[in-house]
């Protein structure tokens, strides 16, 4: 009975646990659509994806933290969760989107870890190094 137990905990952990990483996934593909779904190019939200796992790294934080963090990314700062991830599925490139949070290793922004569109000019840009122009996005480091 005691190893049943044990092995019915254990996989209530792991359910728990593929659960939270497919929540995390999930909002980082509603992120790449978001900021770049518009863009023709995949390498857009495989770019933005970049910035997203090079703050993960440099912020000890986990993807989807990243992704929420107030004023980081615009997508969320006017809209739930819940609410964004629903609207994100809805997208052609929702399908891609998954694929490039959850597996795709590109290095296309040479180490960038912030980006705006071609539309705007902030003044934090000024400060950093412009890696590389991908569609409608300027990268930096």
């Amino acid at each position: 009975m005691i190893k049943l137990t044990g092995l019915i905990a254990s996989a209530l952990l792991l359910v728990s646990t593929v659960s939270a990483a497919s929540r995390s996934t999930e909002v980082v593909a509603a992120t790449l659509i978001f900021e770049a779904g518009g863009e023709r190019d995949s390498h857009a939200m495989e770019a933005v994806n970049e910035v997203i796992q090079n703050r993960t790294s440099s912020r000890k934080i986990t993807a989807d933290k990243v992704c929420l963090q107030k004023l980081q990314f615009s997508c969320w700062n006017d809209s739930s969760v819940d609410a964004g991830i629903a609207k994100a599925k809805k997208h052609a490139k929702w399908n891609s989107a998954v694929q490039i949070a959850s597996s795709a290793k590109t290095n296309y922004t040479a180490g960038a870890d912030h980006y705006h569109t071609l539309k705007v000019n902030p003044s934090w840009n000024k400060r950093l190094t412009k890696t590389i122009i991908i569609g409608n996005h300027i990268f930096y480091k």
